[in-house]
Order: C-alpha cells, then structure tokens, then sequence
C-alpha cells in the first residue's frame, strides 16, 4: 500500500472520533513498517490534525463540498506537505494526481491535480495576505477565540506561543528506578541505535517510538512520562515513610514517580472519579512493581469528607490541556472559553478540599498542563487570598528546563521550551490549621 494511502487511512478513521494517539499506536501495532514509514506517516497524520483549519481554508476557497473523504483527505495531505515540509511541489502534485487515477479514474484526478495547482500558484501570495491582514488564527489553525486569547495574555509574543505550540514532539520515557537504571537503559538506546534528544532526570527524549514494543517497556522497566508530568511530582518531594494521596491520579504515571521517591514504602491514595480509570492505573501500577498505592474511585472535591490526614498531596487537575497540543492537537477544535471557566472553578474545588487535609507542615503541589492564567496563576492567588493559612514554597527545576515564574511563585514551562510540554507547578504550604 502506498504511505499516502496509509495516512488517509488513518486520517479517515481519526474523523470516527477516536483519540489520534490511540489510533496511531494501534495502527503501528498493527503494521509492520520502517523506522522512515512510521516517521512520515506519524509527522503528515498529526500535521493535517494540527493545520486543519487552514487547510479547510484553502480548500473551501477552491471547491464545493467534496462528499469523499478519500479526497479531501489526499488534498489536506498535499497542501500539508507542499506548505510546512521540504517537499517537491511538482512531484507531490503528480503523486496525488495519480492516485487519483488509479482509485478514481481519469475525471476525478484531473479535479485534484486542478484544486492542487491553484493553490501551488497562489500560495504564498495568500500567505503573505494573512499575516497582513492579522489572520494568524488561519495561518496557524487556531479558533478565532483561541488567537484573541493568546494575544491578551502573551501580547508581542504571541505568535510565537502560537508557533510553539504546533511543534512536532519528541517520545519520552522515564526509567522506573525500581526495577532498572539509567545506565542498563542508555546501553538499550544504543544497542536499537536511537538517538537521546534531551535528558530530564531519568527522563530521556528519544528519536524512536520503537522503545514502546521492547520486553523492557512491557516489563514495566521504562513507562511512556514527559518531563513536565514527572517534574510535578518530583517537586512534591514525598518522604519514605508518608502518607499521600494523588487526587487525580490516572493513568497513574505521577503516581509511580511519588511511589519511586518514597522506595515504595508508606502509603499512597490515588484517585480518580471514574471506575474504569481505577483498573488502568491498578494495572499500570501493578506492571511497575508497585506496592504501596491503593486506587479508590473517588470525587477529589470530596476529600474533605472522609476524614484522613496526609502529609502530601498532588493536585495535578483536570484542565483545558492547552499545553500538551503538541502530542493532542485535536484539543484545539473540542474546547472553548466556557469550558476553561468550568474547569476553573472545578480546579479550584479540588484544591481547596485537598488543602483541608494536609497536615500543618505539609505541602501541596499543584499543576496543571495548560497555559491560561485562569486555570493557573488566577486559580492560586484567589487560594492564597482565602487561605492565609498557606504560604508558596520556593522550586527549582533543572537548567535545561525554560519557562517562568509567575506572580505568585508559580513556574510555567512555556513556549520557550521546545522540547517538553507546556507546564504549570506551584508549591503550598500549610503553616497553620
């Protein structure tokens, strides 16, 4: 089968409503391909997934509905290549043309290799007139209100923000501690010949997505983490020993970073509202070697109720996820301002029914992966402001992580960082009851 055919493929049943992350793995899963096969097909599968807006643009200014996805599918595919990668604009207009032909017949190519070379001749003449005209929500796919949105908040920056966020991403692991180390790990990168992009801790940005089908990642030795989901709950910094609970826990990746710090000793409560995701990071924990977690399906917002005690609590909250578009870009086109509200005002719930049972002495980390200050920076000064109780906690992170802090002493990993996903973290303590 032709890769292009592959991606519409693909493509075709991303348009069913399934997770683009899932499908991809699956399909990989599936298909036995090359290292190059799996990289044009993933980087052309998220591209049209990132750009469709304006593809959907140059689309409807040259043709009527078209009713087979097939096509529209191949033309997203062609403008896509032709417009963000290095590719040759002929070649990729005959290619096209001739699967057409071949699925099609002769009347139907013709069409798309018409629809393809009106926006070749036009194309960057039409770019330029967007960015003129201040339509950099087309040019960079993006909702209208999104745009407006990042330009209130980053001004100047903005486009940069916009750019940041339709970067390519890498695959990170992170090396489970408990059964395997950093050194049995780098031999395993070099014996599969992948490449170590960066380097966070024990987590490690690679060139290969091979890694996910080793014994050793279905051994529980590495697990699939980004730099910025580990960071927050490193920075929680659980003792051996404490007790401390995960408010939303699932799939349990920064449960296993806490259960690692604490040498899989005292007791942690992770939890999540849903009962099938209680399953998920039983089984995940489980494939780690983890002991010292108990999963219990359970409203964070409740906490408060059930009259325990911790010494530390994550708060990473359910949020927009505004700042994992890089791996989930699909997110851009499900979500609106409304929903960003409510799920500030949900996130502000969460946190205040964990800071009722900390421990004085105790801390809270709280983190989100978004990028508004409605779900960060707004959501802990209105904390602080009705809790004089809790004071921030100074963080580091390490060197080669870029961001900035907040007003309050909050960090965000931001679109300065190219590598890991956009992050916020803020440390609380509770000083008295």
């Amino acid at each position: 089968m032709n890769i292009k055919q592959r991606v519409i493929e693909v493509l075709n049943e991303f348009e069913k409503g399934k997770y683009s992350n899932i499908l991809l793995n699956d399909y990989f899963s599936k298909n036995n391909l090359s290292k190059g096969e799996r990289g044009f097909i993933t980087e052309v599968f998220y591209g049209v997934i990132r750009n469709d807006i304006y593809l959907n643009y140059q689309l409807e200014k040259r043709t009527k509905a078209i009713k087979k996805n097939w096509i529209k599918n191949l033309l997203k595919i062609s403008i896509y290549q032709s417009t963000f990668m290095n590719s040759d604009d002929k070649g990729v207009a005959w290619e096209a043309t001739e699967l057409t032909k071949k699925k099609f017949g002769i009347p139907v190519s013709k069409f798309v290799n018409g629809v393809l070379r009106s926006y070749l001749r036009d194309r960057d003449e039409e770019i330029k007139k967007l960015r003129e005209e201040d339509k950099l929500d087309i040019l960079y796919s993006y909702p209208k209100w999104f745009y407006d949105k990042i330009k209130k908040e980053y001004n100047e920056k903005a486009e940069a923000v916009l750019i940041s966020l339709k970067k390519i991403p890498y695959m990170s692991v992170r090396v489970n501690k408990l059964k395997y180390s950093e050194e049995e790990f780098e031999a395993l990168l070099k014996t599969l010949k992948i490449d170590i992009i960066k380097r966070v801790d024990t987590v490690y940005y690679i060139d290969s997505g091979v890694i996910l089908h080793t014994s050793e990642f279905k051994d529980g030795k590495i697990i699939a983490q980004d730099g910025s989901s580990y960071l927050a709950a490193k920075i929680l910094n659980p003792l051996p020993g404490e007790k401390v609970v995960d408010t939303c826990s699932a799939p349990g990746s920064k449960t296993a970073v806490l259960s690692e710090l604490m040498e899989n000793t005292g007791e942690i409560y992770a939890l999540d509202i849903h009962q099938h995701k209680i399953k998920i990071i039983e089984e995940n924990l489980k494939k780690l070697g983890i002991t010292n977690v108990k999963a219990i399906k359970l409203d964070a917002r409740k906490l408060k109720e059930q009259g325990l005690k911790f010494d530390k609590i994550l708060v990473d909250a359910p949020c927009s996820g505004y700042g994992v578009l890089r791996k989930k870009p699909e997110a851009l086109y499900n979500k609106n301002m409304a929903n960003v509200h409510e799920l500030s005002t949900l996130q502000y719930e969460i946190l205040e029914s964990a800071s009722s049972v900390l421990k004085v002495g105790g801390e809270i980390v709280y983190s989100t992966c978004t990028i508004f200050s409605e779900e960060n920076t707004d959501n802990i000064t209105k904390f602080l402001d009705n809790h004089k109780n809790f004071s921030v906690l100074k963080i580091s992170l390490p060197e080669n992580v870029n961001g900035h802090f907040d007003s309050v002493g909050g960090f965000l990993i931001d679109y300065t960082e190219e590598i890991l996903d956009n992050f916020y973290i803020i440390k609380l303590r509770k000083d008295f009851e």
